[in-house]
């Protein structure tokens, strides 16, 4: 594989960055349902970069004759063949490396791990070699690459297989890092990861592949991306703010309908990028609804939520209504059985009893201690 990047780099790339005759620009897609899974919107991702720009390959561990562990690389291998879609061995520390070393040379390698937890076996190339390069070399470094894969809990696979690395990534300066929770947070995000110069850690969640979102006709054109570095507000309400990213989004969600009904307004922000992480939003939110709940599957010391309450102390202390609450997933590794993994993570209901508490719509955690 290293000899294959080192002759084609060294001919001047013009064997790697041929792309095989294209069947169509678009795949097609339904107009009447206006729906997309989010594996399809990030396969479509994929390939519409790949054929945009021949600088882009992807590799991998089964990601071409078996089209992905999650089959998100389907038909990919078919259409750009093995020199743009490399199967690896398994070896996360080697094929990373490979993969940085030829974004140094200019290529857009977009690097996929089986699960973010085999990440720590590249995390030296990931972070050293990566994300630390450009500055650095004062600038004169550039390191296009995207690591993606599923990240967080699944079910029943175990503490090793569980592991969200949000707030690992995202305490790393040199990296950007996103996390995608619906179809349109997907393609648009991961379109915007292959096109940034610097080195991105795309966060996906595996639970999250087989559902289905709507789309409108602007996310399916082929030049749609999403801005790095903007929240969406993906409800809005006057009575508490509620952040999260990837799965727990849908969990915010459902608890703000359940709170709807008890006449509590909740506006849930969608932060989609953790680093750099939208600040302004989630200020302006908090000043509007006076109280605060962060929502991440992660543990909860230095957690993405301890630095977004962080930030709201510093910028809008003097809004506050209510005491900030954290709801993230428990301080232990993941349990294998089904009934303690549950307990072990967050759910709709922890999020609404926070809420309350912060609307002073129940009995406070200290005061029923």
């Amino acid at each position: 594989m290293l000899g294959i990047i080192r002759q084609k780099v060294g001919a001047g790339g013009a064997s790697l960055l041929r792309t095989r005759s294209a069947v169509s620009a678009l795949r097609s897609y339904s107009s009447a349902g206006k729906e997309m899974t989010v594996r399809d919107a990030l396969n479509s991702a994929l390939d519409e970069e790949m054929s945009a720009d021949p600088k882009v390959f992807l590799m991998g561990e089964e990601v071409g004759e078996y089209q992905g562990a999650y089959k998100i690389s389907k038909g990919l291998l078919e259409k750009y063949g093995p020199e743009r879609v490399l199967d690896t061995p398994i070896t996360e520390a080697g094929f990373t490396g490979i993969g940085v070393g030829a974004a140094y040379h200019g290529l857009r390698p977009v690097v996929e791990f089986m699960t973010f937890n085999f990440s720590m076996q590249a995390i030296d190339h990931i972070i050293n070699s990566a994300a630390k390069s450009n500055y650095m070399s004062a600038g004169q470094i550039s390191v296009p690459i995207v690591f993606r894969g599923p990240n967080g809990a699944a079910a029943g696979v175990g503490a090793q297989h569980s592991h969200c690395y949000a707030s690992w990534y995202a305490s790393c300066p040199g990296l950007k890092v996103l996390t995608p929770y619906s179809s349109e947070d997907a393609r648009g995000l991961l379109k915007a990861a292959i096109r940034d110069p610097d080195p991105v850690v795309f966060l996906e969640n595996e639970l999250l592949y087989g559902e289905s979102f709507p789309v409108s006709a602007e996310v399916l054109d082929s030049s749609f991306c999403l801005p790095i570095g903007k929240a969406k507000i993906e409800r809005e309400g006057k009575d508490v703010t509620i952040t999260a990213f990837s799965k727990m989004v849908g969990y915010a969600l459902k608890a703000a309908e359940i709170l709807a009904k008890e006449g509590i307004s909740a506006e849930v922000i969608n932060l989609r990028t953790i680093r750099p992480l939208d600040r302004s939003t989630i200020n302006a939110s908090v000043r509007k609804t006076n109280r605060l709940i962060t929502v991440e599957e992660g543990f909860p010391q230095h957690g993405v939520g301890a630095e977004i309450c962080t930030s709201v102390v510093e910028e809008s202390f003097g809004y506050l209504d209510a005491p900030v609450e954290r709801i993230t997933g428990a301080d232990v590794p993941m349990p294998y059985a089904a009934n303690l993994e549950r307990l072990a993570v967050p759910q709709v209901e922890d999020i609404v009893r926070a809420a309350k508490r912060a609307c002073y719509r129940s009995v406070p955690m200290a005061a029923a201690a």
